[in-house]
């Protein structure tokens, strides 16, 4: 696109001599014209955690307000090793099709297993769920529902809004747990005091941290976590966030990002938008 700016009036009247008067109509016109590539002042992009250091997959917020696709299955999925003298974890039940994760995630479990199996008088810790399909997570919210006369209590996610059906999340126990009704009491097994203080070093948050059910909907669980690479794991444990206050923080950063002038290009595969049938 051609800009047209007028040439400086000094120039105008300064004598040039051997050009006619056609010339000097020549001086009165000087052209701008942008790169033929297109090409731009690149915008800042200044949120703490760099767009190269997050996986737009990775940190996809699954709740009652971002609901998964009832047909939606992750990719890459495999069966999470169950021997850990062979680089695994102990599965505390045995699913039809085994303990399923991302490939990452199974990865980060089994790396993260290995290093608390290091630590004197840790028990072992057990993989108690893993994946779940919408189906499987839809039968576990009416059982729940009908046990409490039709109440959410908060402990089973609704259909949809499970972390679990991203793939990334898994419920982890000490082995003194591997048979009991999970609860919050939990918290004080040195186990997952160890989970809450290193599981970022490996990728993972604790997905439902004690103080955030304002934000999650969800009871505090401390064998929950979620895995959402070691750069945001990092930034969300040592901030004290849920995953919900850092997908806020991060909507926040790009749309003052696209305000700024720039690239929605390089930002588009982050963005997250509520469902429009969310309850």
């Amino acid at each position: 696109m051609k800009r047209i700016g007028a040439v400086l009036l000094a120039l105008l009247l300064l004598p040039c001599p051997g050009l006619s008067e056609e010339d000097d109509d020549e001086l009165l016109i000087e052209e701008f014209i942008e790169p033929a590539d297109g090409s731009r002042e690149e915008v800042e992009w200044t949120f703490p955690v760099a767009l190269a250091d997050m996986n737009p997959e990775y940190i996809q917020l699954a709740n009652r307000h971002y609901l998964l696709d009832s047909d939606y299955v992750p990719p890459d999925l495999v069966k999470v090793p169950s021997k850990p003298k062979s680089g695994g974890i102990y599965w505390a039940v045995q699913p039809k099709g085994g303990q399923l994760l991302r490939a990452d995630a199974a990865q980060a479990l089994c790396d993260m297993n290995a290093a608390m199996r290091e630590v004197d008088g840790f028990r072992a810790m057990y993989l108690k769920s893993a994946y779940r399909s919408y189906r499987t997570q839809k039968t576990m919210y009416t059982n729940r529902l009908k046990k409490n006369k039709g109440k959410d209590d908060g402990w089973v996610s609704m259909p949809g809004a499970s972390d679990h059906q991203t793939g990334l999340g898994c419920d982890v126990v000490p082995k003194n747990w591997r048979d009991k009704a999970m609860n919050d009491k939990m918290m004080q097994e040195p186990e997952c005091q160890w989970m809450a203080e290193h599981c970022q070093e490996f990728g993972f948050i604790i997905r439902y941290p004690d103080g955030k059910q304002e934000y999650t909907e969800i009871n505090t669980e401390p064998w929950h976590l979620r895995y959402v690479g070691i750069p945001v794991a990092a930034y969300i444990m040592e901030n004290g966030l849920c995953l919900e206050e850092f997908t806020a923080e991060l909507q926040a950063a790009i749309q003052d990002f696209l305000d700024r002038g720039g690239d929605p290009e390089r930002v588009q595969a982050y963005l997250q938008t509520p469902s429009e049938d969310n309850p």
